[in-house]
């Protein structure tokens, strides 16, 4: 963790040297990226200087107590404790700022809600999943668009794609990635039999556009008429944009606005994201004794929460959570069952931390 700490602080210091380069303002899409990153690292950055600066002043401090002076000891003795007291709340803060490692502080993410087996059961709770998400967004104060989506005709969701930014948007939405199960009965079911239906979200950072830089070259763009729900088509004109990354065969496709030029514009910020996402994974794997939490981990195979509609029940499988109040958490109120999981996520860092000292 402390390495991750460095890391961030240096970066920092590294983009206020390029912001203080008048040279940049040049580019204003680079500079206006390197000043969002900048923002979005500055409270870590400014906490974890105040933590170093603690160590020293408590380093110094002991050193007086030891010392011969009677009244630079006294004076250590009263500052002492009341030192340790700032670090240890400032190290609190620390590690829920790290939760999610070092991508846990970006104010932008893409969140993919896919429906899963269970058909149009499942198409109605992507939506349902999505719906959940917005309402919590708005509550948050984040801002939401929706990036694509693939509605059916009983006004489900094969899948939607989600652009989220706020302050703490991905520390807090990295745990909704892996597999979400509902039971309930379907408006379509006549007698009364409860079924079981899935959806995958995937929650990932979006990087800034200096960090993935993507050349017309690796990538291929392929144009086609959107279309809506059944087949039939939106608009008769090519708007629709796919895209497909050659060195990694991610492909991304945008039908959600009638200009090609939007579409292009929101799947290049969906390709860039799988694309930085895929390298973050292949590094993970490198590093594996940066172990990662069980609750951060991402896997979107791993179920990781039931929804009981008979019960009003939502359990969360990774840490043994069960709340009765389905109704209020599918209508955005989802702050409890966040809260648990960072709580959590934070104890887990604690320990791993204090197991490594």
């Amino acid at each position: 963790m402390r390495e991750l700490l460095e890391k961030n602080l240096s970066r920092f210091e590294e983009l206020e040297r390029q912001l203080a380069d008048p040279a940049i303002y040049a580019d204003s899409a680079k500079s206006a990226a390197v000043a969002r990153e900048r923002g979005s690292l500055m409270r870590l950055a400014s906490k974890y200087k105040r933590f170093k600066e603690l160590n020293a002043e408590i380093a110094d401090a002991r050193v007086m107590v030891e010392g011969d002076d009677l009244d630079m000891r006294e004076l250590a003795e009263a500052e002492l404790p009341k030192l340790i007291d700032e670090r240890e709340a400032l190290w609190n803060e620390l590690l829920s700022l790290t939760l999610g490692g070092a991508d846990a502080n970006r104010t932008r993410c893409v969140m993919e809600i896919r429906a899963g087996t269970g058909g149009d059961e499942a198409a109605l709770f992507a939506r349902d999943l999505y719906e959940m998400y917005k309402h919590h967004a708005e509550s948050k104060g984040w801002k939401i668009e929706v990036l694509d989506h693939s509605p059916t005709e009983l006004g489900g969701f094969k899948e939607v794609s989600l652009a989220l930014e706020g302050e703490g948007v991905y520390r807090e939405l990295q745990y909704e990635s892996g597999g979400h199960r509902v039971q309930r009965v379907p408006d379509t079911e006549t007698q009364g039999r409860i079924h079981t239906s899935a959806a995958t979200v995937a929650v990932m950072p979006e990087p800034e556009d200096v960090e993935v830089n993507l050349k017309p070259d690796d990538y291929r763009i392929d144009k086609f008429c959107a279309s809506g729900p059944g087949g039939q088509h939106v608009n008769k004109t090519e708007s629709a944009i796919r895209l497909t990354h050659y060195e990694t065969g991610i492909v991304v496709s945008c039908q959600d606005e009638k200009s090609q030029h939007k579409n292009l514009a929101k799947a290049l910020r969906v390709l860039k994201t799988r694309v930085y996402e895929a390298k973050r994974e292949a590094e993970d794997k490198k590093r594996s004794e940066e172990r990662r939490t069980l609750v951060g981990s991402g896997d979107r195979s791993q179920r990781i929460r039931t929804y009981n509609f008979p019960d009003n029940r939502v359990t969360d499988h990774r840490i043994g959570l069960t709340l009765y109040k389905l109704d209020q958490i599918i209508a955005g109120q989802l702050q409890p069952v966040t809260d648990a999981l960072v709580d959590y996520d934070r104890q887990q860092l604690r320990d791993a931390f204090a197991t490594a000292e």
